[in-house]
């Protein structure tokens, strides 16, 4: 006979086990101690099993009967109840395991190679302060929307709205990262739009002087009596408007003197690519200054303090401090002083991105895609080089021309064509036949070919011959 409610209630424990069933495989046992357990019996693959359902009141009659209709349909559809209950159950546990804090980790060793390590360590410092806390400790599953949303308010909140958009793109990659390796159902951040849920902001730019400022400035840096590094280093980050600091972990063996190219690799560049840096005469001048103060070795710009490190990133801003500059320059803002003048002479936007390696650069160019804009870039760095000049020496120095700076370089750039053709390995003679390479067109006896056009043909000729890689 069914058992019922009442009945239920009112069973009363014995010296051993009883067991009082309902029907279908369903019982109760209860126990000397007066525990009641739900027991369903049942038989898979020929095999009697036994399921717990819970114990009573906890789980009254009427759930246990709807537990076991459940594990009957299982039975029956070819299913282990017993097998989906431990399935759940190890679910449970790596939902708990793969806590926010432990798949981000996971994601940041996954990303690492791609990143300098100063990248990566401000990366994982910002998890570190803003989420962390919060949310490290909790199951992935568990994030809602919610929680993204008042973790990165709240730091929109202090005031620093960059970083709080910073810190959402990298949750929002954790949670693709976590999709892809199956560590989470959904990911959270999709309903969020940054423009929505921050404040909005005025984007402001570093200080920087303007080219009127310049011949002051130049005043100053030929006064300086200090360390000769770091008015080299000045000199240097000017005329090659790179970032700070790229230049002060520069190497003697980045610099391709032969080429007139400064090759910063990879690992140093804020995209984790290599930059190529046209170096004008008057780059390769403090080159040749700086070899006697560092030994044309190792760092070009050791501290003064500390041996085999490179100048400390405050360095050339607390001069700029001393120069009296102090809010109103920083070593990084040279870089606006640059794109601004370029910009103003009318040179190509797509060249001054270029030099200033604000452009994500694509693999599947390679050694091409090095090259890109190169003989521009040359011709505008040299040009940078001499309008420098100008505004350190006065408006009496005469400024190269484009098509004198342009024919300065050719060589330079021809060289550099030829040492990357060789390399890929993909020139030679049965090439040459079957697919010669464009050059330009042959001119009149003492007539002048333009320069332009013939920087133009070589980085041609070169991209005719390089190998394509497809992605994978």
């Amino acid at each position: 006979m069914p058992l019922t409610d009442a009945k239920v209630r009112n069973l009363k424990p014995t010296e051993r086990p009883q067991r009082f069933f309902d029907g279908d495989g369903l019982y109760l046992e209860v126990r000397p101690n007066g525990a009641k357990w739900w027991r369903f019996k049942y038989r898979f693959d020929g095999k009697e099993k036994l399921l717990s359902f819970g114990t009573y009141p906890e789980v009254p009659l009427a759930l246990a009967r709807a537990r076991r209709l459940e594990a009957r349909q299982q039975v029956a559809a070819g299913i282990n109840p017993s097998a989906v209950r431990k399935e759940a159950k190890e679910a449970k546990q790596r939902a708990l395991a793969n806590t926010l804090e432990k798949v981000a980790r996971a994601w940041l060793a996954r990303r690492a190679s791609a990143w300098t390590e100063g990248t990566r360590d401000a990366i994982e410092a910002s998890l570190e302060n803003h989420v962390f806390p919060a949310l490290g400790n909790r199951s992935i599953h568990e994030i809602s929307t919610r929680d993204i949303r008042t973790v990165v308010q709240a730091i929109d909140e202090q005031g620093s709205g960059e970083t709080a958009g910073r810190v959402f793109q990298r949750l929002r990659s954790v949670f693709r990262y976590a999709l892809s390796e199956e560590l989470a159902d959904s990911d959270p951040t999709l309903p969020l739009k940054p423009s929505e849920i921050f404040k909005p902001r005025v984007t402001s730019h570093r200080p920087s002087l303007a080219e009127v400022d310049m011949p002051a400035f130049f005043r100053k840096l030929d006064a300086y009596e200090g360390d000769p590094c770091i008015k080299a280093a000045f000199e240097l980050l000017l005329l090659t408007a790179v970032r700070p600091g790229e230049l002060r972990g520069a190497r003697w063996s980045e610099m391709d003197e032969s080429q007139s190219l400064w090759r910063i690799p990879a690992e140093r560049m804020k995209m984790a690519t290599e930059h190529l840096v046209p170096l004008s005469n008057q780059a390769l001048a403090v080159l040749q200054r700086m070899k006697a103060v560092s030994g044309g070795q190792g760092l070009m710009f050791p501290s003064t303090f500390y041996p085999g490190k490179p100048l400390s990133d405050g360095t050339l801003n607390s001069v700029l401090a001393r120069f009296g500059y102090k809010g109103m320059a920083t070593a990084h803002g040279f870089r606006t002083l640059f794109s601004t003048c370029a910009n103003e002479a009318g040179w190509d936007s797509d060249v001054i991105e270029k030099q200033l390696s604000h452009e994500e650069r694509d693999d599947v160019r390679g050694a091409y895609n090095r090259a890109q804009w190169l003989p521009e870039r040359i011709e505008l760095m040299q040009w940078w080089a001499d309008r420098l000049d100008s505004l350190r020496t006065g408006p009496g120095t005469r400024v190269a021309s484009k098509r004198v700076a342009a024919r300065n370089s050719v060589a330079r750039l021809g060289s550099f064509v030829r040492d990357e053709s060789r390399a890929s390995g993909r020139i030679n003679s049965e090439s040459r036949q079957l697919n010669p390479p464009s050059m330009p067109a042959p001119v009149a006896k003492n007539a002048l070919p333009n320069p332009i056009e013939v920087l133009r043909a070589l980085v041609a000729a070169f991209d005719q011959h390089s190998p394509r890689v497809s992605k994978t």
